[in-house]
C-alpha cells in the first residue's frame, strides 16, 4: 500500500506542476505571480518530477513551437508523423535538448517572458541530479516493497515528466472527439480527464490556448482550474481576466 500511494503522489504531483507551472504558466503565462511564488513553484517542479525535471525555457519555447505549427511537420511532437509513441518520445527529447543546451536560437515569437532560474536548471539537468532521485526511488523500493511486480514501477517514475508529455501529445492528437475545427488534428481524448489533470482536453485548448479552464463543455472538468482559482482567491496566483 505504500507503495501505491507513493506512485500515486508522484504521478499527481510531478504531473501538476508540469501543467500548472510549466505549461500554464511558463508556456502561455495564463496568470502572474510575484517572484517568491515563483520561485517557489519553480523548486517544486524540480522536487517534484526528481529525475525527469523539465527545463522551463526549454518547455516553453517547444510548447510555443507546437502551438504554431500543430500537427505540421514542424511541430516537434506531432505523433502523425512518427510510426509509434517511442520514436516520437526520442525525436521531442532531441527537440527539447537543443533548447535546453541552447544551441537552436528559435525564432523571436517563442522567447521571452519565461521564468528562468539558471541555478536549478543547472542542478536539476545534471546526471548527478537525475541519478541522485533515481537511487532515492530504488532505495524506498527497496525498503517499502512488499511484491516483486512493485519493482516494474521504478523506470516510470525515472522518466516521469516525459511520460506525461507523451500520453498528451500522442493521444491528445490521435484520439477522442472535437469540439472544435482548429485546422489541427487536437482531440479532446476523454469526457473525463482526471488521470492527467485536464491535459487531454487538447481540442478545446488548441481552441482557447491563454484559457486557463481547459474544459469547454459542462461535463469537460479540469480538476486543475478550480485549484487555481483558489489560489487566485488567496492572492498567490493573479489569473488573467479576460480567461477566468
Amino acid at each position: 500500500m505504500v507503495i501505491i500511494i507513493f506512485f500515486i503522489g508522484h504521478w499527481f504531483l510531478s504531473l501538476f506542476f508540469q501543467t500548472f507551472f510549466l505549461h500554464r504558466y511558463a508556456s502561455h503565462k495564463m496568470f502572474t505571480t510575484n517572484k517568491f511564488f515563483e520561485g517557489t513553484f519553480y523548486l517544486l517542479t524540480f522536487i517534484c518530477q526528481g529525475s525527469s525535471f523539465l527545463n522551463p525555457r526549454a518547455y516553453a519555447i517547444m510548447h510555443r513551437e507546437h502551438h504554431a505549427y500543430s500537427d505540421t511537420e514542424k511541430d516537434p511532437h506531432s505523433p502523425h508523423f512518427f510510426r509509434d509513441v517511442f520514436q516520437m518520445m526520442v525525436y521531442t527529447a532531441k527537440s527539447y535538448r537543443m533548447h535546453e543546451k541552447r544551441l537552436k536560437d528559435p525564432e523571436e515569437r517563442f522567447k521571452g517572458n519565461i521564468p528562468e532560474w539558471r541555478t536549478v536548471d543547472y542542478i536539476g539537468s545534471s546526471m548527478v541530479s537525475r541519478i541522485a532521485f533515481g537511487v532515492l526511488y530504488v532505495a524506498f523500493y527497496v525498503v517499502f516493497a512488499t511484491q516483486w511486480w512493485m519493482y516494474l514501477l521504478i523506470p516510470v517514475h525515472f522518466l516521469m515528466g516525459p511520460i506525461h508529455g507523451a500520453i498528451v501529445n500522442w493521444c491528445g492528437h490521435k484520439y477522442g472527439y472535437a469540439n472544435f475545427d482548429n485546422g489541427d488534428k487536437s482531440k479532446n481524448t476523454t469526457p473525463f480527464d482526471f488521470l492527467m489533470l485536464g491535459e487531454l482536453f487538447q481540442n478545446n485548448h488548441h481552441k482557447r490556448p491563454n484559457r486557463a479552464n481547459f474544459g469547454a463543455k459542462w461535463f469537460e472538468i479540469d480538476p486543475v482550474y478550480p485549484v487555481m482559482k483558489v489560489m487566485h482567491w488567496m492572492h498567490i496566483i493573479r489569473l488573467r481576466k479576460a480567461y477566468l
